[in-house]
């Protein structure tokens, strides 16, 4: 390596080292090494980086070549040699017998730790042996199994028709409540974000009420109706029917909404059976992934609930409402239908 006084950097470059020396999550030995750079970038001696890093000038020689060569690349820790590790068919056989069985004595499920005790080898063994056999004892992933509905095919159809088809001078509304959204505040104001490090939150709490949701997704507009609720029942959800007949004079209107008993109150049911230019669609037990409504409770929790700190149940409900009242005016569109019918392969 040729002998410099001072090494020449990219912004990017800069900015990249500048990130890893500011960052909490970044090991400590990575972070000295991009230090050292830094150090060579701002014309430091090798004498003046030894006394500001307290390293030896042989390490910081190490790390401006292995810079000078590979650039970022050149801080990571380069591969290690050697033969890779060789279990007995044995002891791959007792690790993957112990994560899958049923573990016993109060468990309900066994961490690599005691796996390794009761396999009488080492954790780091039985993780490698573990990931050999793609096998994540620690993860736990919930599924939605085949609906009971024994006329789940015909609501389903019923349901996707609408969708991809709707009758002429029709309006199809999905429409469902979202409930228990809690007006959180925290014990400490937020930190904001930062290079390399996230926006943070105290873990400590103050609840200030909750509150719940009923919207109403146009499905062929994209546009959003909505309003707050104090409590999730069938008065309340009579009422937002109510509200959607009169916003939308002049069509009929097709309503999908979930199997909730609340949805099929008998006052409900009367009303709909007064109204000709109203008909309630229910999706099938167990599928209110149907409802497109859930696509964008979706998105409005990513948007707004996810992090959100709130001072009062008020400025929650203000929020909420500022959101629907924006997504309307500069986000509403029908979302894309992908899916063509082909049979999905397992």
């Amino acid at each position: 390596m040729a002998k410099r006084t001072k090494i020449e950097l990219t912004q990017e470059e800069h900015m990249e080292l500048q990130t890893i020396v500011r960052s909490t999550k970044i090991e400590a030995r990575i972070a000295e090494r991009a230090h050292i750079i830094l150090c060579w970038h701002a014309g430091d001696s090798f004498v003046e980086t030894r006394k500001k890093l307290g390293v030896s000038e042989v390490i910081i020689n190490k790390w401006r070549k292995r810079f000078y060569e590979h650039r970022i690349d050149g801080l990571k820790d380069a591969p290690r040699s050697g033969k890779p590790a060789v279990y007995s068919a044995a002891q791959k056989a007792r690790v993957i017998k112990l994560a899958t069985e049923k573990p016993g004595q109060g468990y309900t499920h066994l961490s690599q730790r005691r796996i390794a005790e009761k396999a009488g080898m080492s954790q780091s063994k039985v993780q490698n042996l573990l990931k050999q056999a793609d096998l994540k004892p620690h993860k736990v992933e919930y599924w939605c199994g085949k609906s009971t509905d024994p006329e789940f095919e015909s609501k389903m159809l019923n349901i996707i028709g609408l969708y991809m088809n709707p009758p002429e001078n029709a309006l199809v509304l999905s429409v469902d409540e979202k409930t228990q959204i809690q007006a959180l505040d925290r014990t400490q104001p937020l930190l904001p974000l930062k290079i390399g490090t996230p926006k943070r939150l105290t873990a400590t709490y103050k609840r200030n009420g909750t509150v719940a949701l009923l919207a109403a997704l146009a499905v062929h507009k994209g546009e959003v109706t909505a309003k707050t609720i104090d409590k999730n029942n069938s008065h309340n959800f009579l009422i937002f029917l109510k509200d959607l007949y009169r916003k939308y004079p002049g069509k009929h209107l097709h309503i999908i909404a979930d199997n909730l008993s609340l949805h099929k109150h008998q006052s409900i049911v009367d009303w709909v059976a007064s109204k000709k230019r109203v008909t309630l669609h229910f999706t099938p037990t167990y599928s209110s992934w149907l409802n497109q409504i859930e696509i964008w409770f979706n998105i409005m929790t990513k948007d707004v609930l996810k992090g959100g700190v709130w001072k009062s149940r008020k400025q929650l409900i203000d929020q909420l409402m500022l959101y629907v009242k924006n997504y309307n005016e500069k986000r509403a569109k029908p979302f894309k239908w992908t899916y063509t019918g082909q049979p999905l392969t397992i």
